[in-house]
């Protein structure tokens, strides 16, 4: 009954706000027109269109909030009205009373707030989809976030995750592009990631991890956590100062160098992704600040850990040869690596494939990035994949949100940036530590303890074999004991040339994949 309450919910909060309306107005075929006239009879809104939509996500709760939170990013696909009312959901949902926020950091700890901090700020500084923060400081002076999860997420997050999944099942049977995007995997991402967000104390994890991978980047700082002051439901963290990203003319006027602020996201989004594989994957521009104190001048602020991306070492040096072929516009090897990975069929012909990702991504090359659109070439080898039955592979639907949450808040900085010739340096210097000698170098320290193992046990292998047949009582046993070292150094030398082969064969292919890519 929950669950048809909800659906219930749903659609009368669509009728209430006039979103059918808004869905209908960009359908310009006359049935389309006549349905929105017949439906909108007895109808009218006093708001704009970009309000009725904020209100009717921030009604419907916390997955609908974070749709909208993505939509506020991309200037390119949604007009300007509706974005500066969907920039409203990053930080400035409507927050929970400040008593009952009170009381759950007091439930969490076991003490009274005064008996926690020297001074809590009851009004929150910021307010979320899943929490809200406020500022106080510790005892001994220090000045912390609070953050306190919103009550009640869990239930409306399970009933709108069975509606999705109810939703994604009926695509499955519907639709054959349905199966080919695989919509129940893809909800089962996301619902993982949901909850994990509900679970403050993975947060912190995640935040911590993210600030030791990011130490000597000096590019961008991670609040440290308070462990003793961690639960589930409530976090206390380093309190962070900064200027949100949004305020360009604050930014403008301390003295921000903007273009350079532009290739710093892109340098930090690519570090994360191919170098640690454990990337920011809710890089909206609520989460993001940068910091205006002179030590730190410059660098970018995080915030928010809740949603973090991962990718094994399979998935970083398939994505990472993807975009170096891009880049050198060796549509082919696209194509190949495609086939290869499994996405499409493997009796796919290579030669169709290229000529299609050719006619998609050749126009956008050499051009600013304020002249390309990543999520129109997203769509458009959407549909050209349809031609070739292309999978889509669930564990990257998080990189691709983060990628387009990433283009949009560079071309918030710097229209002209030039996104491809900024990553590529990147990407082709990381590809070189993976195919070059550093790989080799690294190859073999990573085995040297194995080795280290092995080798020092064979001398005295040898030894006791001698031992044992030096006191054999006739010539069997001597013949056994020649037949035993004839064996022996076989084996040694065997382990030697292999090693050598070994080391020489893996020489050749890292030459090999290096004239390749390079």
């Amino acid at each position: 009954m929950r669950y048809f309450a909800r659906l219930f919910v749903i659609v009368w909060t669509i009728l209430r706000f006039g979103l059918d309306d808004l869905a209908l107005s960009g359908l310009r075929r006359r049935r389309f027109q006549l349905l929105r006239r017949t439906i909108s009879l007895g109808r009218s809104w006093q708001q704009p269109r970009g309000v009725r939509l904020r209100l009717a996500l921030e009604h419907l709760g916390p997955i609908f909030v974070k749709f909208g939170q993505v939509l506020s990013t991309r200037r390119d696909l949604v007009p300007e009205d509706i974005v500066l009312e969907l920039s409203k959901l990053q930080d400035d949902v409507p927050p929970f009373p400040a008593a009952e926020s009170r009381a759950l950091v007091e439930k969490a700890f076991g003490k009274s707030v005064e008996q926690l901090f020297g001074s809590f700020d009851a009004e929150p500084v910021a307010s979320a989809s899943i929490a809200q923060v406020h500022f106080a400081t510790l005892k001994d002076g220090r000045e912390v976030a609070v953050k306190v999860l919103r009550p009640g997420m869990l239930d409306t997050i399970d009933d709108d995750m069975a509606l999705l999944r109810t939703l994604a099942g009926w695509i499955e049977r519907l639709s054959a592009d349905g199966r080919r995007l695989k919509p129940r995997e893809v909800v089962a991402e996301f619902d993982t990631y949901l909850h994990d967000e509900l679970d403050l104390v993975r947060e912190a994890a995640n935040a911590a991890q993210l600030r030791r991978n990011m130490a000597g980047l000096d590019l961008i700082m991670v609040p440290e956590m308070h462990w003793d002051m961690c639960s589930t439901e409530v976090i206390v963290m380093e309190r962070m100062k900064g200027v949100p990203i949004s305020q360009l003319d604050r930014l403008k006027a301390a003295g921000i160098d903007i273009p350079k602020l532009a290739r710093d996201g892109v340098t930090i989004f690519f570090t994360q992704v191919f170098r640690d594989g454990f990337f920011h994957a809710d890089m909206h521009p609520g989460n993001i600040q940068v910091s205006l104190d002179p030590a730190t001048f410059g660098r970018y602020v995080a915030l928010d850990f809740g949603i973090i991306g991962t990718l094994t070492e399979v998935d970083k040096e398939y994505l990472a040869q993807n975009f170096i072929a891009f880049f050198q516009r060796d549509y082919k090897r696209v194509a190949e690596l495609h086939i290869a990975s499994g996405w499409v069929p493997a009796d796919t012909r290579v030669d169709e494939l290229e000529g299609a990702v050719r006619a998609v991504c050749e126009p956008h090359f050499d051009r600013p990035l304020k002249d390309i659109s990543l999520g129109q070439v997203l769509m458009r080898l959407f549909q050209t994949s349809r031609r070739f039955n292309v999978e889509i592979q669930p564990q990257l639907v998080l990189l691709q949100k983060t990628l387009l949450n990433v283009e949009g808040l560079g071309r918030q900085l710097d229209p002209e940036l030039d996104l491809w010739a900024t990553a590529k340096p990147f990407l082709e210097r990381w590809m070189n530590e993976q195919v070059g000698w550093r790989a080799l170098i690294n190859q073999v320290k990573k085995e040297a303890p194995r080795y280290a193992q092995l080798f020092p046990e064979l001398p005295r292998l040898l030894h006791d074999a001698l031992k044992r047949q030096a006191t054999a009582p006739d010539s069997r046993a001597l013949e056994a004991l020649l037949r035993e070292q004839r064996r022996t150094n076989r084996l040694l030398q065997a382990l030697l040339y292999g090693a050598v082969g070994f080391t020489l064969g893996l020489l050749v292919t890292q030459l090999v994949l290096r004239w390749h890519f390079f």
